[in-house]
């Protein structure tokens, strides 16, 4: 007998995903994550039996309640769903997912506005990681505003703006924002960055690899040598920022940093983590950018660049363009004092089917 859920599909930044109200899914955890696989197609690497896309960015799942939380509108779960294995992950955020949690959240009535209302400002709580972030949904008649002129890398049509803002995200997986106390660490003979400003990342350099730093991600994802031992690192890595035995994890993301060559700061290849991602993820690029500004990082030495305190913007370069991250920082300089007060971006969000998902659940 089949089993129908209402869902919306809808891409959020450079991912695309379903989006359901918390209370139409189990509240048993291995129930829900056993119906979400069925959703999905999952484990099948085509997910030709399901509403997946054969790719990790496209077999995610975002779960949206009305938040008890004082000043925030919703509460957002984030669960990434194992295309070839029976697996669902929520050991990491999706902050491109996270695009269009609040045009869901507004389309869904748990946020109210009004008709001459320009746009909204949802207070959105990540409940992976127990951080905060402020997503600006532009309206048109009361409505959430899909249209518009903003433009980012990875996505072929413009739309509406979705602006964000991140707050209290510094550590929130690994409880540091340099969670081994370090800039830089060795792992099996690599220089590396370990990070998590939203995201926990590791950050390498190409050339330690023999690589420019521009392959292809088919071309990495082919190299098995290369895979193995930034896998090797990973697990390594793991453990040493307070993520315990990650084999089984999507955290923490492998990147590799080179010089720029289209007018960036800074260009990336992420393992997130076994396949190479086309772009790069919203919170990875984050804690990309945050290490680019504290000297003495990967990152930065690779970069020979200083910054000072106040706002700065950090141009990440991926396989199929950019991404801009604003910061507003202090002490740049001492990874002991060094904070990131702000940090925001802008991505966009479509609604691409709303309706009633089935699936076979004996």
């Amino acid at each position: 007998m089949l089993t129908s859920v209402p869902c919306y599909l809808m891409r959020g930044g450079t991912s695309k995903g379903l989006y359901f109200l918390k209370d139409d899914l189990p509240y048993d955890v291995e129930a829900r994550n056993a119906l979400l696989l069925k959703l999905m197609g999952s484990p099948d690497a085509r997910q030709i039996d399901g509403l997946g896309g054969a790719h990790p960015l496209t077999s995610k799942v975002a779960i949206v309640s009305r938040s008890s939380r004082e000043n925030t509108d919703v509460d957002y779960l984030f669960l990434q769903v194992t295309v070839d294995k029976a697996q669902v992950s929520d050991a990491q955020n999706c902050g491109n997912i996270l695009a269009g949690v609040g045009p869901f959240a507004i389309e869904k009535g748990l946020v109210q506005v009004e008709t001459l209302d320009a746009y909204a400002d949802v207070r959105i709580h990540m409940v992976n990681t127990g951080s905060d972030a402020v997503a600006r949904v532009q309206l048109s008649e009361g409505k959430v505003n899909y249209q518009g002129n903003a433009t980012i890398d990875g996505v072929p049509s413009a739309s509406a703006p979705v602006l964000i803002n991140f707050l209290d995200i510094a550590g929130s997986s690994c409880g540091a924002l340099f969670p081994t106390g370090n800039a830089v660490d060795t792992i099996l003979g690599v220089e590396v960055t370990c990070i998590d400003n939203g995201m926990p990342v590791v950050l390498l350099n190409a050339q330690d690899f023999g690589l420019s730093g521009n392959e292809l991600p088919n071309e990495l994802e082919s190299n098995t040598a290369l895979c193995k031992h930034i896998e090797s690192i990973r697990l390594q890595a793991g453990q040493m920022m307070n993520l315990g035995d990650v084999s089984k994890k999507t955290v923490p993301k492998m990147s590799l940093v080179s010089r720029p060559n289209a007018g960036g700061l800074i260009n990336t290849r992420t393992f997130i983590p076994h396949r190479v991602h086309d772009a790069i993820g919203v919170l990875g690029s984050v804690s990309v950018a945050t290490a680019c500004v504290l000297q003495g990082t990967v990152a930065n030495t690779l970069l020979q660049q200083s910054f000072g305190d106040g706002t700065v913007v950090v141009d990440v370069e991926h396989p199929t363009g950019q991404f801009s991250v604003e910061m507003d920082i202090t002490h740049s300089t001492s990874l002991s004092e060094f904070v990131v007060n702000r940090a925001a971006l802008l991505r966009t969000a479509r609604l691409l089917m709303r309706g009633e998902a089935f699936a076979d659940c004996e």
